[in-house]
């Protein structure tokens, strides 16, 4: 169990949840693990299959707590709440602002200054850990000169184009020196490649950017947000545009870095891919399962959050930064604090 903001995470899969008077109570085979009042809490998000008892389901109606149920794998499955009382203003103000070209721009600059300024810290580190040789330690002092340039422009930009043109160019900087970064020969990198990924370190940053697409989604579902009504990927039939604008700021902490240690630590080799022509690379099935496992370690792990100065599972951080999004909206507070890793 965590408290977050104000919200109740149940993180363990064999929780189930009930009502002793106007406290939640969580049990684990029949044994009381925690309780606390209701009264304290604006929400309750639980990864388990087990569920609440309809008792605890009125009591969070009558309180105007909102109940939320996920898997133990963060697949959105539903909400309860009882009469809608702030969701339809935070999404008023969430599609006034998608409409308003300069105050989405300014959101979307946030995002990017975030995911520029996370891949530098990616590129830093293996500075600090591998002491490459000369010529490409100037490669990559080159390239952090010119993301840090690329990372103040987003200050001037006005207009969601321009930002995404800035991305743009992060982006190829930041890949172009991606390969330094795999310790393993056998394991190739030309530049990144999405549709079809054109070697298995693309198919694997593919696969974990859709999972982790999956778990921004289910974030922004729990806190009122429409995940597809973005401030800089603007609105396209069956894309989660918002949730693509949350997580550009946690695709170098969450997968590039997973997606690198997996390689380097031998946790998966390239006999775990299928070559399939012009459809790309894909994992097989038990390497997939294995890699899933070792993603949901990983979302155990505890940082400590640079805004909250609090430790949180990171596999919470997704939903760390929907509430923060929500409550910036909702006017609690005064801008978006962005997460940036700390070095």
């Amino acid at each position: 169990m965590r408290k977050l903001l104000n919200t109740l995470y149940i993180l363990t899969p064999n929780v189930y949840l009930l009502k002793d008077g106007t406290n939640v109570v969580a049990r684990i085979d029949g044994e009381e693990t925690f309780r606390i009042p209701i009264h304290n809490l604006e929400g309750i998000i639980t990864f388990s299959y087990m569920g609440a008892s309809p008792g605890l389901m009125q009591l969070c109606v009558q309180e105007g707590v909102k109940l939320t149920f996920l898997t133990p794998t963060g697949r959105y499955i539903g909400s309860l709440e009882g009469p809608t009382r702030g969701n339809v203003l935070l999404r008023r103000t969430q599609f006034r602002i998608a409409d308003d070209e300069p105050a989405a721009a300014h959101f979307a600059a946030l995002f990017i200054s975030a995911k520029i300024a996370n891949q530098r810290s990616v590129l830093g580190r293996y500075l600090r850990d591998y002491h490459p040789t000369e010529s490409v330690e100037v490669s990559f002092q080159e390239a952090l000169s010119q993301l840090k340039s690329l990372q103040k422009s987003l200050v001037y930009k006005r207009d969601r184009m321009t930002v995404m043109g800035v991305e743009g160019l992060a982006a190829q900087q930041y890949f172009a020196l991606f390969h330094h970064l795999i310790r393993r020969p056998e394991f190739t990198f030309e530049g990144r490649s999405r549709r079809p990924p054109r070697d298995e370190t693309n198919a694997l940053l593919s696969f974990f950017y859709t999972i982790l697409a999956h778990e921004v989604t289910a974030a922004l579902e729990t806190v009122g947000l429409d995940p597809y009504v973005g401030f800089l990927h603007t609105d396209r039939p069956g894309r989660a545009s918002l949730a693509l604008d949350l997580m550009e700021e946690l695709r170098a902490y969450l997968v590039d870095r997973f997606v690198l240690t997996v390689i380097n630590k031998r946790q998966v080799a390239p006999s775990d891919f299928i070559a399939q022509g012009e459809n790309g690379y894909i994992l097989r099935d038990e390497p997939r399962k294995e890699l899933l496992a070792a993603w949901q370690q990983r979302k155990r792990e505890e940082i400590m959050h640079p805004f909250l100065q609090e430790r949180i599972p990171i596999g919470l951080l997704p939903y760390a930064q929907a509430l923060l999004l929500a409550r910036c909206l909702r006017g609690d507070l005064d801008d978006y604090p962005v997460f940036l890793i700390q070095s």
